[in-house]
């Protein structure tokens, strides 16, 4: 669709998105299956400490039941349309879990859509996410084709905000007392990036083999 005097095409958003592994240079991300429980808890308790501070779900109690919840809502949110949840892995490791990345929909009448992850404490620092979040903005802009992917970042999570800013995400606010956390409010740091600033930064990407 083409509107009048303006030259932009519009495609209208997807809502279902192929269940096909997807690679990146170095990483493997797919959905989540009944076989990722063990690893994804495992990761977890890895990482309480720290994702402890920024994720109200992260707890030291955290066990199959949790696990299991998640990969059965993660399957029903994949086959609705609703999100779209991928395990990290490095093919060489195909049994460890590496940490999770999300896209799902917040606005289908603004084609708009959010990023989310997460990586286990002892393999942060290897740019997994910043190369997983390169890979889900591909299929973001590319598969579902959405405008505007926006990412939600806690104040203070300062490794997190490094990678919004590596990746080309901008700065656009700050929303308080966002999400509570361990019965403490936290103010979120608003980034965002519109589909025309991913064709920007695309060749980059693919320079610096984030996607292939």
């Amino acid at each position: 669709m083409l509107f009048a005097n303006t030259g932009v095409v519009f495609r209208p958003m997807r809502t279902t998105l192929s269940s096909r592994p997807r690679a990146t240079g170095r990483l493997a991300l797919r959905p989540f299956r009944r076989r990722d429980v063990d690893p994804l808890i495992e990761a977890v308790h890895a990482s309480v400490p720290e994702l402890g501070q920024w994720l109200p779900w992260v707890h030291t109690r955290y066990g199959r039941s949790d696990a299991i919840r998640f990969v059965r809502d993660s399957a029903a949110a994949w086959v609705e349309g609703r999100a779209f949840d991928f395990t990290i892995r490095d093919p060489q490791r195909a049994d460890r879990h590496l940490g999770n990345i999300s896209v799902w929909h917040t606005s289908r009448r603004e084609q708009a859509g959010e990023l989310g992850y997460w990586i286990r404490t002892d393999e942060t620092g290897n740019g997994i996410a910043t190369e997983a979040a390169c890979r889900v903005l591909q299929i973001a802009f590319e598969e579902l084709y959405l405008h505007r992917v926006t990412l939600r970042i806690a104040v203070g999570n300062r490794a997190s905000e490094r990678i919004a800013e590596k990746v080309g995400f901008t700065k656009e606010g700050l929303l308080r007392q966002e999400v509570l956390v361990k019965g403490e409010w936290l103010d979120h740091t608003l980034y965002g990036m519109l589909e025309e600033e991913f064709k920007e930064n695309k060749q980059k990407y693919t320079e610096l083999g984030w996607i292939v």
